[in-house]
């Protein structure tokens, strides 16, 4: 039986005992209505998980004990840099849940001239705090020990300026004259820039194209800002990423 999977901030090393608490407590002893006894396991983010069980459950948290730590690891071979528009709320917390679980190493929001979502500095923290959890979430789900960086919403050139270390850069644009399949190479690292529902502007896309990507369409239809960013990432994995391990 697969055993419930909690990300815990602190580093973890074997035989400590910690009190977990707040929502991942929460949701051990009234969701999932844990006792003690029960097996768990727990993963820093820094690499690998551990095996933990629960020594006790009480108003303060939940006590367990850290037991062996496994050097198990569910990446990509492919390193990718989503760069993602902003999206209106539950779309942007979908695309965050599903490229996690699609393995994307990064995540970069960033405003677009056509981006339906405009918010204030302090709400786009609180939504950048929201993504991150969503993050960890998927990772304690889909089984990564490894939590995607989220980046803070950021502009359009300063999105691409974080991606130029990446080996290949690629843009979806429906009129683009070249596939997807076509323009994947056999680069370890890939930047993916996603725009907003109406799509870039051309300015916007020369400015991405001056920061080296290069323009290329996925299929013949045109796809919702919550669609491309995951059909795109299924095409590049399977094409070059670690499905076909």
């Amino acid at each position: 039986m697969r055993l419930t999977r909690c990300f815990v901030a602190p580093p973890l090393r074997t035989a400590a005992e910690l009190m977990l608490a707040g929502p991942t407590a929460a949701h051990l002893g009234r969701v999932l209505r844990a006792r003690a006894g029960q097996l768990l396991t727990l993963f820093d983010g820094r690499g690998g998980e551990f095996e933990a069980e629960i020594l006790q459950i009480d108003r303060r948290g939940v006590r367990v004990r850290v037991d062996a730590h496994h050097a198990i690891e569910r990446e990509s071979p492919l390193a990718v840099t989503l760069l993602q528009a902003l999206a209106r709320g539950e779309r942007m917390d979908l695309i965050v849940q599903k490229s996690t679980e699609l393995g994307v190493a990064a995540i970069v929001p960033f405003a677009s001239e056509r981006s339906v979502v405009r918010l204030a500095s302090a709400a786009l923290e609180q939504r950048g705090e929201r993504w991150r959890a969503v993050a960890i979430g998927a990772c304690e789900q889909c089984g990564r020990n490894r939590i995607p960086a989220v980046q803070a919403a950021t502009s359009l050139d300063a999105a691409c300026a974080a991606a130029q270390s990446a080996e290949l850069r690629l843009l979806l644009d429906p009129q683009a004259p070249q596939p997807l399949p076509a323009a994947i190479g056999r680069a370890a690292t890939l930047a993916l820039l996603i725009g907003p529902e109406g799509g870039l502007s051309a300015d916007e896309i020369e400015i991405a194209r001056r920061r080296g990507f290069v323009a290329c369409r996925l299929g013949p239809r045109v796809l919702r800002a919550e669609t491309a960013p995951l059909a795109a990432l299924a095409a590049i994995q399977t094409i070059a990423g670690d499905f076909g391990r």
